[in-house]
């Protein structure tokens, strides 16, 4: 019997970008040791988070509500858990959703919106991709 692969969902959105940064340096960090699965609010992040290297992707409001609730840990950018970010790209069924369950998050302070978060760093994408990929998940799984 085989050891059983945390399952860390990655949710994006209109590009993608960010999602696909994320799972490059998992994959090159992990190798297939986790299930990365790719959950996009349109289909060009799916894609592009496919591309990336997910083993499974979905697309829209109903794959994030019902994929979320099986997974051990969400990454995504802080606009995800607001609704109507990301230019309308984020429903409220999915700023729900991504808060509601049970799985650790670990939020991205990346945003496009009209917010200005006080007391955050401002540090480029692969920074924080390389904090998150070395030591937040390793923290996070631990205590899952």
């Amino acid at each position: 019997m085989g050891t059983v692969r945390k399952r860390i969902c990655i949710i994006d959105g209109q590009g993608g970008g960010i999602g696909g940064t994320l799972i490059k340096y998992l994959r090159e960090a992990y190798g297939e040791s986790l299930e990365v699965l790719a959950l996009g609010t349109n289909a060009i992040a799916t894609g592009q988070m496919l591309k990336a290297g997910a083993n499974r992707a979905a697309t829209g409001e109903n794959a994030i509500v019902r994929t979320v609730l099986q997974v051990d840990l969400i990454i995504c950018s802080i606009s995800i858990t607001w609704v109507n970010a990301l230019m309308g790209e984020v429903t409220p069924r999915i700023a729900e959703a991504v808060m509601s369950c049970p799985a650790p998050k670990i939020l991205l302070p990346l945003t496009q919106e009209r917010v200005v978060l006080v007391g955050v760093t401002t540090e480029p994408l692969p920074h924080m991709v390389k904090v998150i990929v070395e030591e937040k998940i390793k923290e996070v799984l631990n205590n899952v």
